[in-house]
């Protein structure tokens, strides 16, 4: 168990450090071309890693159609949903709503995988939940800024941004009994990458969707994206399924959601400035959390 939380919030850490590295090029490329561009990336790594291990044999076709089905849920039906819900109820929204994924993991592994749990762990779940929605809602900076602004109805943002929470939950219910199984997290993660960027890529030509990965691209920008997708979706994620291999899926979800905690303490280094005193006293409700989950 020790082992699927240390997986857990490291795949927090690797979220929150890709987070900042990944600022640069989705504001220059955009969204849907930096996914395609970094799923791509990462396929390769993880495709090659796997490949050096030697630990392709770990798959079988079912289990391979179960991760598929799993990364089409989770991270395009997941990313899409969370993208389209950024564009209209802005990034401190979108934030607070998408943290309901942990929760939601949980109860659908109680309902569907039977994954029992104790009171204990499950206040610490939620104080984890509230501590990242506080940490979110607090952060400093200009509520006045373009950001903050709502395009279109409230509640149709927040419902596709919840449609993202439960596409993301479902996703890692899907893939829980084939990691518990045995199957490699390196050969699980890079059929999940590559599922979702042929989706991605398949998407770009429909009416009206630009293919590829953009005219804008640079030397310096493809650098970033590369070094985004090791630490984001080849690390994290390998993380991520290491963690529901050994674990409650729950517990590791709500581990896993710890990102915008963890990356109070990156922003206060990269901008200089400092979080607000709301956004540290969430931080102190999620440690509190975590340390009821993994002392339990």
């Amino acid at each position: 168990m020790m082992i699927a939380n240390l997986a857990a919030l490291g795949a927090a850490l690797c979220w929150a450090a890709g987070g900042l590295i990944a600022i640069g090029p989705v504001r220059a490329i955009g969204p849907i071309a930096f996914n395609r561009l970094r799923m791509t990336c990462a396929f390769l790594g993880l495709s090659v890693a796997t490949t050096a291990l030697g630990t392709w044999h770990t798959l079988d076709l079912s289990a391979a159609a179960i991760l598929a089905l799993s990364g089409a849920v989770g991270i395009v039906g997941g990313d899409t949903a969370l993208f389209w819900a950024l564009g209209r109820i802005g990034p401190r929204r979108n934030s607070v709503i998408y943290a309901t994924n942990a929760p939601l993991t949980a109860l659908l592994a109680w309902v569907l995988l039977g994954e029992a749990m104790g009171p204990w762990t499950a206040i610490g779940i939620l104080l984890v939940t509230a501590g990242v929605m506080l940490a979110v809602l607090f952060r400093s900076g200009n509520q006045s800024h373009d950001w903050e602004a709502v395009r279109g109805r409230l509640l149709v943002g927040v419902g596709a941004c919840l449609v993202a929470a439960c596409c993301q939950a479902v996703g890692s219910i899907i893939a829980k009994p084939v990691m518990a199984a045995g199957t490699d997290p390196i050969a699980a993660a890079a059929v999940r990458v590559g599922t979702s960027g042929l989706l991605l890529f398949a998407g770009g030509l429909l009416p009206g969707q630009r293919f590829g990965f953009g005219a804008e691209l640079t030397p310096r920008l493809v650098g970033q994206v590369a070094v985004n997708s090791f630490i984001g979706l080849g690390l994290g994620m390998t993380l991520l399924l290491i963690g529901l291999a050994h674990g409650n899926a729950g517990i590791v979800a709500t581990l896993s959601a710890t990102s915008p905690v963890l990356i109070l303490p990156m922003l206060w280094v990269w901008t200089r400035q400092l979080p607000g005193a709301g956004a540290w006293a969430g931080a102190a409700v999620a440690v509190l959390g975590v340390a009821l989950i993994v002392n339990r």
